[in-house]
């Protein structure tokens, strides 16, 4: 499949494509966890005994964050982590990672990815004709339920559409297998952000 030099960029965007993971990454994160300070946690005002006289080392309340069941120390309480990042950024960092996936040949096209049922044996006969080992990413142009099914049991495979291919799963799968059709989706999107760039 001929592919245009013009649209590959090699000689920028790697941190485009570094905060664009980051920010991905960062937006994954619930942001929900959640402990109680020295204010929130039940328990009494009372001196746990004389401040003076007994050897002790002074104490004023049993909530403290240095006593077991007291609060938590500059602990974790609900935030949001998103992190937005601008379309010319993201952009540039799918430019970036598809490049780097075509250069490399890290990127593998068939005409067609068909399966007559959904067999987790039948997607993997078909990687291992093609000598595809490890983490592998299919691309396809449209769902595929059968193909999606198969690949549900296997940790080291997963399904995208190219649509919706993110810079994150290029980067993150060492190899993409993409039907025909597939590639055409993606050489839409990449000639859509040469223009706008």
């Amino acid at each position: 499949m001929e592919f245009s030099d013009d649209m590959l960029v090699l000689n920028r965007g790697e941190q485009a494509l570094h905060d664009v993971i980051v920010a991905f990454q960062a937006n994954q994160r619930s942001g929900t966890a959640s402990t109680l300070t020295k204010a929130q946690v039940q328990g009494s005002n009372r001196k746990p005994w004389a401040q003076k006289g007994l050897g002790r080392a002074r104490a004023g309340y049993r909530r403290s964050p240095i006593w077991r069941g007291g609060g938590v120390a500059f602990g974790p309480h609900p935030r949001d982590y998103t992190i937005r990042i601008p379309r010319n950024v993201g952009r540039l960092a799918f430019r970036r990672a598809l490049s780097e996936k075509v250069v490399s040949g890290a990127l593998r096209l068939v005409d067609e990815l068909v399966l007559a049922a959904p067999k987790t044996k039948a997607l993997a006969d078909l990687l291992k004709m093609l000598n595809l080992k490890g983490m592998v990413l299919i691309v396809l142009d449209k769902a595929d339920r059968n193909v999606t099914l198969a690949a549900r049991n296997m940790p080291e495979v997963d399904v995208a559409l190219a649509r919706e291919l993110h810079s994150y799963q290029m980067v993150r799968y060492p190899v993409l297998l993409v039907t025909r059709l597939g590639m055409k989706v993606l050489e839409q999107r990449l000639k859509a952000a040469v223009r706008k760039a």
